[in-house]
């Protein structure tokens, strides 16, 4: 058979399936077509590819391993789960072994306070396999609430707490309700964790996006949120929402008072619903974490009247911090100063979905309620969770060191969350190359970074960042510094090459 035959018979199958199918490319809801989703993008097709390879045992490769640095995944990178949740979750998921508390105390050395916590869920939610409220089990919702009245000083109800599926539904969730056409905007930092923009481009609503301030910080800057929410509205825009990721990510930057003072005086000026996502409130290494909601109890009582009214919804989640739980789907959102037909609204939409998981929600419980001093888990959870903490920031110094030492590399000190955001500026004959592929020149960095050294980073254009400046996102999760010293050889070489 002829080439000719074989493309023309090829294209005629593809007419034919397009002719006998409901959907093709063309069809399909053009709003899921037009997001975009860097940190699952192209590079981490092709690491995933790499890795498969290499389990294959293909010795073809310049690299030994994959490091997947382009997303805050711990345990994918050997962080080891906490002893005493997983021991609970076990029995959670199979009540059976708590017939034979003596045989899981001597034989697998389960302490007495891992079966009480069970049998304590396991009274509320009777089965991990059942569904439970669609705000969440009430009895984890009341630890929830503890820990934030513990945390900021001030009361929390459960009523006013949904648990969710990670963070990331939560944040789908606010967004379905905020966005009530195509003109209404959110106000999202950049660079961002690109769920936002993603999520909006799904809804057919407006991103408009404020510049953090990279020498300071990647601090919140009034001016850029002022002059970003003006430009909107004349556009005729519907300005409803502001997005702080704090700690940040991809930047690692982490608020003090006077940041979230000013995102909150915005927010009661403008009447603006405040999207507090905090999920790496316990990943800060700099200073102390204050959370949006503590800061406002706090102005509202020192200034009675100007943020009476303001909306706030934080989100916090088991998949970061030492906890690095992604897997299990564990998250909650706080509403505070909602109208409560508003939040009856939230409420039925939740409702469509049933219930987030359950285990998840059994492990926010622990997260949030963990073995106190003198229980006798304690001791052991206390030596894991420091461990784990201090192993991320060695590892964030150590990756923040060898970036001031390479040619054309900018970092800020890591402050909190997962990630450095370096500024990276490459000669124009590696400009000029990435053109030749059609490609942004942080992009095209980052393609040969992979295939190089097997590490696997996020260009910064797939956040967004400064006109005219190149950036890339890194995790610090992977173990070792011998991936990190891959970078520094590949960098050298890489600058050497298109000098």
């Amino acid at each position: 058979m002829s080439t000719h035959t074989t493309v023309s018979y090829c294209a005629k199958r593809t007419l034919s399936a397009q002719a006998t199918r409901c959907l093709n490319p063309d069809n399909i809801n053009p709003h899921v077509k037009e997001a975009k989703y860097a940190v699952r993008g192209e590079l981490a097709v092709k690491a995933e590819e790499y890795r498969v390879k290499l389990a294959q045992g293909d010795k073809s490769l310049p690299f030994d391993s994959v490091i997947f640095a382009n997303i805050g995944n711990p345990q994918q990178l050997d962080q080891k789960p906490i002893t005493f949740f997983r021991q609970v979750l076990s029995l959670l998921e199979n009540p059976q072994l708590l017939d034979r508390p003596e045989a899981l105390r001597t034989s697998f050395g389960y302490e007495q306070d891992v079966i009480d916590r069970a049998k304590v869920l396991l009274a509320d939610v009777q089965s991990v396999g059942a569904y439970s409220h669609s705000q969440g089990a009430p009895i984890i919702r009341k630890s929830v609430a503890k820990f934030i009245e513990e945390r900021d000083g001030f009361p929390a109800n459960p009523s006013d707490l949904f648990l969710c599926a990670g963070a990331s539904s939560g944040v789908s969730t606010i967004l379905n309700v905020i966005c009530n056409g195509p003109q209404a905007g959110v106000l999202v930092p950049i660079p961002q964790y690109p769920l936002y923009t993603a999520t909006l481009s799904l809804l057919n609503a407006q991103c408009v996006p404020y510049l953090l301030e990279e020498e300071k910080a990647w601090g919140t800057d009034v001016n850029a949120i002022r002059a970003s929410l003006e430009k909107a509205k004349s556009n005729g825009t519907d300005v409803r929402s502001i997005v702080v990721i704090n700690p940040g990510n991809p930047t690692g930057a982490s608020l003090g008072l006077d940041d979230i003072k000013s995102v909150l005086d915005i927010a009661a000026e403008e009447k603006l619903v405040v999207i507090a996502d905090e999920v790496y409130q316990t990943n800060v290494f700099e200073g102390e974490f204050t959370s949006f909601k503590k800061r406002l109890r706090q102005l509202q009582q020192e200034q009675p009247g100007k943020y009476d009214n303001v909306e706030l919804v934080s989100l916090h989640s088991v998949s970061k911090g030492m906890v690095g739980e992604c897997g299990q789907r564990g998250g909650y959102f706080e509403l505070v100063g909602f109208d409560p037909e508003v939040a009856a609204q939230i409420y039925k939409l939740v409702s469509i979905g049933l219930c987030p998981p359950v285990i998840g929600q059994c492990l926010m419980e622990m997260m949030v309620n963990p073995p106190k001093e003198g229980s006798p888990s304690h001791e052991v959870y206390k030596t894991e969770y420091n461990g784990i903490r201090d192993g991320l920031h060695k590892r964030a110094m150590a990756l923040y060191d060898a970036f001031q030492k390479m040619e054309g590399v900018e970092c800020q000190k890591p402050q909190g969350a997962m990630y450095l955001f370096p500024t990276i500026t490459l000669p124009p004959k590696a400009v000029e190359a990435a053109a030749a592929e059609k490609r942004a020149a942080d992009e095209f960095y980052c393609l040969r970074l992979l295939d190089a050294t097997g590490v696997c980073v996020v260009p910064g254009s797939g956040f967004g960042q400064k006109e005219n400046t190149l950036h890339f996102r890194t995790t610090f999760l992977a173990p070792g510094t011998d991936w990190v010293e891959r970078i520094v050889k590949f960098h050298a070489e890489f600058m050497a090459k298109y000098q």
